[in-house]
């Protein structure tokens, strides 16, 4: 494929931003290539600045689940366009937008839009400390929550793709209050708040990791989790910014049946639009400004424009059949995969929770960053580079994740399984 234009416009870009890009992961260092820049896009499918035509996997990194420019969605925009594209004021919209994410998601009493996942995950944290007058609060190694000071710490996605440990800018007060945990090891948690649970705030955990590849929760840990926050007061955030409304209409809380105190969820509850929420129940919820003490504030919270395009959104994803169907297409592209893996003879394990998947480039089970981390990323961009000469566009990171979604249909999971095949024997 000819990606002259895309390189042409990198080298104009990195004269003007820095790295070239508005976000470290798309600059496509990992995979050893110029970055693709796009053009346009509509259901399935992603065109680039030199004309070339891609089924994409990565759906904006996982909003995008009834493909890209949906006509219900075009067409609230549009006519909202015509109101009025900001206010900085109350209006309907963002009230029936909170009654929506309120009646989809188990533990939400409450819910304030924000404009970003790192504003809702930032926000949640401080909430947390504001309701419990504690400071520290847990995390787990490989689960990324947005790019906030304490929250950068041992973080993935990003970071794990470009290999930096920890990052300049985030001093050590603010690290010294994160307390960093292997995932899916409940006896590190019980130790910890063992030792400092009368100072622990808050635990924030992806419910199913989406930031170190697809890392499904272990039997018993996010229960463990609830029982265990219950027992030292310790406020439990589900960081539900991937998983919401994508592994199940209400979530991970949903498909596991674990209620935390609060929820975080991102830009899919605006099909893609920039925003954010966080909520849960309204005792803590109520601890925010204007009728409590926690201060948090955007002229951009609640944007009509984002608002009527989540409603939009949440109103498809509430008919039936909806979530059995992209079950289905996921376990489709999962035994795809697999098949494929094992024909050629790769080196790989495969995870899936839903329409999310992962091909770690590694011959153990992976079920933390340590495990992870023994993924083959140069293998995992020779891949990538194979399969984007195929038509097939990824992730360009072993530790993000494969999205499947209403827009694509069985013969594209197919494509996708089969050019795996292909390029994995190649391999």
């Amino acid at each position: 494929m000819d990606h002259s234009r895309s390189s042409d416009l990198f080298a104009r870009a990195q004269r003007v931003i820095p790295g070239g890009v508005n976000s470290p992961v798309r600059a496509f260092k990992s995979v050893g290539i110029d970055p693709v820049f796009y053009e346009r896009a509509k259901g399935s499918r992603v065109w680039d600045a030199d004309g070339n035509e891609y089924m994409d996997f990565v759906a904006s990194w996982g909003p995008m689940i009834l493909g890209h420019a949906p006509d219900v969605v075009l067409d609230a925009v549009r006519e909202q366009l015509e109101r009025g594209t900001s206010y900085g004021a109350p209006t309907e919209i963002e009230v029936r937008a909170a009654e929506a994410v309120c009646e989809a998601v188990p533990s939400v009493e409450t819910v304030r839009m924000v404009s970003s996942g790192t504003e809702a995950t930032m926000s949640a944290i401080r909430l947390a400390r504001g309701y419990t007058g504690r400071e520290k609060f847990i995390k787990f190694d490989g689960n990324y929550h947005g790019h906030s000071d304490a929250l950068l710490v041992a973080a993935g996605s990003g970071l794990l793709t470009l290999g930096i440990p920890g990052t300049p800018g985030v001093t050590s007060g603010a690290a010294q209050d994160t307390i960093v945990l292997p995932y899916n090891d409940l006896d590190a948690v019980d130790a910890a708040l063992d030792a400092e649970g009368d100072k622990v705030a808050a635990i924030i955990v992806e419910p199913v990791a989406g930031n170190m590849g697809v890392v499904p929760p272990a039997e018993g840990f996010l229960a463990g989790l609830r029982d265990l926050c219950d027992v030292h007061g310790v406020v439990l955030i589900f960081d539900e910014v991937i998983t919401g409304f994508r592994i199940a209409r209400g979530g991970a809380q949903e498909r596991y049946g674990v209620m935390p105190d609060l929820t975080t969820l991102g830009k899919i509850i605006g099909a893609g639009f920039p925003v954010g929420a966080f909520g849960g129940k309204r005792e803590i919820m109520s601890r925010l400004a204007p009728v409590g003490p926690v201060y948090q504030a955007g002229t951009l919270s609640g944007n009509p424009i984002a608002m009527v395009a989540g409603l939009a959104l949440m109103a498809e994803l509430a008919k039936p059949g909806v979530y059995d169907e992209l079950e289905r297409k996921g376990a489709r592209l999962e035994s795809g995969l697999r098949a494929a893996a094992e024909s050629a003879g790769a080196n790989a394990f495969l995870t899936r929770v839903g329409a999310m998947a992962c091909m770690f480039f590694t011959g153990q089970q992976v079920t933390d960053w340590a495990t992870a981390s023994t993924s083959d990323t140069d293998l995992y961009a020779r891949y990538f580079r194979g399969m984007l000469d195929r038509g097939i566009m990824l992730a360009p990171s072993q530790y993000e994740a494969t999205f499947v979604g209403m827009a694509h249909s069985d013969a594209d999971i197919d494509a996708l399984t089969s050019a795996a095949h292909e390029v994995l024997s190649g391999l």
